[in-house]
Formats: structure tokens, sequence, C-alpha cells
């Protein structure tokens, strides 16, 4: 099971500033030293944290997966198909949000996201979809290409109780369900180092990727050390 680490919120403290640090360039070494297996960026439409620069230089830079998550547009289409990074993720986008929400509709934007994933296919950039544990989605995910899904456990993260255990139970019948449509499967949004152990559990899943808790943590004992005790809780 790799760790995909998202360094999204290293630029959003630069940009709070709009001045050079801390630079996101300089973190991914760090978190890769830590034990992460790639390393994640969401180049947004806004460019509210990572910018185009950053995500030209890690592509350069980092020897482990480079996973872009990013919207159908023709721009971040077209960014795509020239740095050609090892993977891109295919997410909803709002304007005001202060994070991905939720899952992408796959059935909504399947004309769009089929699309997308054609071209991209033909830069050979394997497609990962973002989406709800919803079945609807995870077979039409399928069928219009993608290489994987990630599922989104957000909901699961934000509950407690009966409720997270019910969302547990959705993440884990959507994981089971993406395997026998014969995609790999990612999950991830959320995640920290206490509701990660039981999404860990899941038999079958390729990787976990986890953002806003491991910079979190990175605050107070720094970067590598937050990555090294995530990998290690997920590994145990």
């Amino acid at each position: 099971m790799i760790l995909g680490v998202n360094i999204d919120h290293i630029a959003t403290l630069r940009q709070a500033r709009r001045g050079i640090e801390p630079d996101p360039i300089l973190a991914a070494p760090l978190a890769i030293l830590g034990g992460a297996d790639g390393i994640t960026v969401h180049l947004r439409e806004d460019r509210r944290h990572i910018q185009d620069r950053d995500l030209e230089i890690l592509k350069r830079i980092v020897p482990v997966e480079l996973n872009l998550e990013m919207a159908v547009t023709e721009e971040m289409l077209l960014i795509a198909e020239k740095i050609k990074p090892d993977l891109v993720t295919i997410v909803p986008e709002k304007r005001m949000e202060l994070t991905t929400e939720g899952g992408l509709d796959v059935k909504k934007h399947k004309k769009n996201v089929m699309e997308a994933i054609k071209r991209l296919h033909r830069k050979d950039i394997p497609v990962s979809l973002f989406i709800n544990p919803d079945k609807g989605d995870i077979e039409l995910s399928g069928k219009i290409g993608s290489d994987m899904v990630e599922i989104h456990t957000g909901t699961y993260a934000n509950t407690k109780g009966k409720s997270q255990e019910k969302e547990f139970a959705r993440v884990k019948n959507a994981v089971n369900y993406a395997l026998e449509c014969r995609l790999l499967v990612n999950a991830g949004h959320g995640l920290n180092y206490f509701n990660v152990q039981r999404i860990a559990l899941i038999e079958g899943l390729r990787g976990l990727y986890i953002g806003h808790s491991i910079i979190s943590r990175a605050v107070f004992v720094g970067l590598e050390r937050a990555v090294r005790e995530m990998k290690q809780i997920i590994h145990r």
C-alpha cells in the first residue's frame, strides 16, 4: 500500500504572503525521505496554492509518483499533456470551496471525463477518478476508461459513532466492488493519524492519499518525521 503525500498546504502558507517561502519544492524531498511513495499536488483554476512553476519543477525532481489532481478543463488538460505527470486524478472543483467537498459526479460529467481520459491516455498518462463510495460511479468509471478510482473518505472522517460505522462500511464495500470491476483502488480525504488505521486494513487498496493532517503534524515535528509516523501507522 503506497502513501501519496499532498503538499498543497505548504503552498497555501506561501501564498498567504504571496512570497517565496515556504517553498513546496523543498517539501517534496523531505516527504520522500520520510517514506512517501508519491507526491500529490492540486493545480486549481484560481491558483490559490500550487502554481504552474511548482508543477514544472516537481516533474523534473520527484523520483516517485507525481500525482496531479485537476478539474476537467481545457486549460488543465493542456498543462497535463505538456508536463506528463505519472498520474492524473480528476476531481470536482468549485471556486469558493475550502477543500474538495465530495467525489466527482461521473454520470453528470460522463462525456467530458471520457474525452479527457482518452486525451491523457494518448500521452500515456494513467487516470484516476476521485469519486464517492457509490457503486454506480465506480461501474461507470470503469466503463469510460479510467485506470483506477480514489474513494472519497471525507464523510467517514468527519463522522463519529454509528454514523462512522455506516460510512466505513460504504467505503469498504466500494473498494471491494471496484476490485470486482477490475479497477485499481485508492482512498483519501480527511484521513489523519487517528482514523486512518481502519481504512489501511481494507484489503486490496493500492494506496492512501493524505495531505492536511501530515502537513499539520509537520508544523510541530517536521515533515520527514510526520510522514514517517503516518507510514508506520499504515504498515502496522
